[in-house]
């Protein structure tokens, strides 16, 4: 099932399911809430699936971040061994464990909104990375338990401010939290659409270029991993975000930044896309 957050001219924020060209307004049933409906959500699939309301053709609505106020969002460096050697080569040191960092929940984005280029920072990179849905309270999760907290995937991109990340913010924190660097969705992808989230081709483009291209497959720590190493030290919520790394092919390594009017396109398999636009 996809489950969407979108408005219309007319009408204020919607809970919708997805289904091929059209959305399906749920919102006078279920709210509009999607993160308020993650810890049911197992409970009211079938609820959800049947439900009738109007429908949008998705043409003629926008699409908003799926996932409205998450507690957390938490991002993991260098997950990718090729990226974490190129981010070795601009002078980021590979970590010896998982090595997470925030993106203040205020940089969320909606999966066709405009990203912002900084006045003060000409280092504007992308991210394409699977994104991880958290659905019910999790803590001390254990490997083989992870996936069973898991609400559904969404495509991310951690937009990434490079000389923040590197020289004026150590932590990564300020380089990964500018507002509108948060882009997520197009929608959240309930868990039971997807076979294996381990092997999911990803793949990112600007203006058409391929500049990454990869697997799910190649993490150093898979998602699971990831959640029971999280959940060891802190509770994660429902509608909490995991990024779960991106692969190589960044800008940094060869300067090769994002620039005004260009167009970042991230797409994983079964998931869909999203597509930003960078604007002043």
């Amino acid at each position: 099932m996809r489950l969407a957050r979108f408005r219309t001219d007319v009408l204020e924020p919607r809970l919708g399911r997805v289904e091929g060209d059209e959305v399906v307004d749920l919102t006078q049933e279920f709210g509009s809430s999607l993160r308020a409906l993650l810890p049911s959500l197992a409970e009211r699939g079938a609820e959800l699936r049947a439900a009738h309301g109007p429908r949008h053709p998705l043409s003629s609505v926008t699409l908003l971040a799926p996932v409205d106020d998450p507690q957390k969002y938490l991002g993991i460096g260098m997950n990718y061994a090729k990226h974490a050697e190129e981010a070795r080569l601009a002078g980021i040191p590979t970590p010896t464990s998982q090595l997470w960092f925030n993106k203040q929940v205020s940089c969320l984005n909606d999966p066709y909104g405009d990203v912002v280029k900084p006045t003060v920072s000409d280092e504007l990179d992308y991210e394409i990375e699977l994104g991880v849905v958290i659905g019910v309270p999790a803590k001390d999760v254990s490997i083989e338990d992870a996936r069973s907290v898991i609400a559904g995937y969404l495509v991310a991109n951690d937009v990434s401010v490079r000389d923040w990340l590197q020289k004026l913010s150590p932590t990564f924190t300020l380089g990964k939290s500018f507002d509108t660097h948060g882009p997520i969705g197009p929608w959240l992808t309930t868990d039971d659409e997807i076979h294996d989230p381990l092997a999911l081709r990803m793949t990112l483009t600007v203006n058409g270029e391929v500049r990454q291209e990869a697997d799910t497959s190649d993490m150093i720590y898979n998602i699971y991993e990831q959640i029971a190493y999280l959940s060891s030290v802190m509770t994660l919520m429902p509608g909490d975000i995991l990024a779960t790394g991106t692969p190589s092919g960044i800008g940094a390594p060869t300067g090769n930044f994002l620039r005004v009017g260009d167009v970042v396109r991230a797409e994983i398999e079964g998931l869909g896309a999203i597509e930003n636009r960078v604007v002043v």
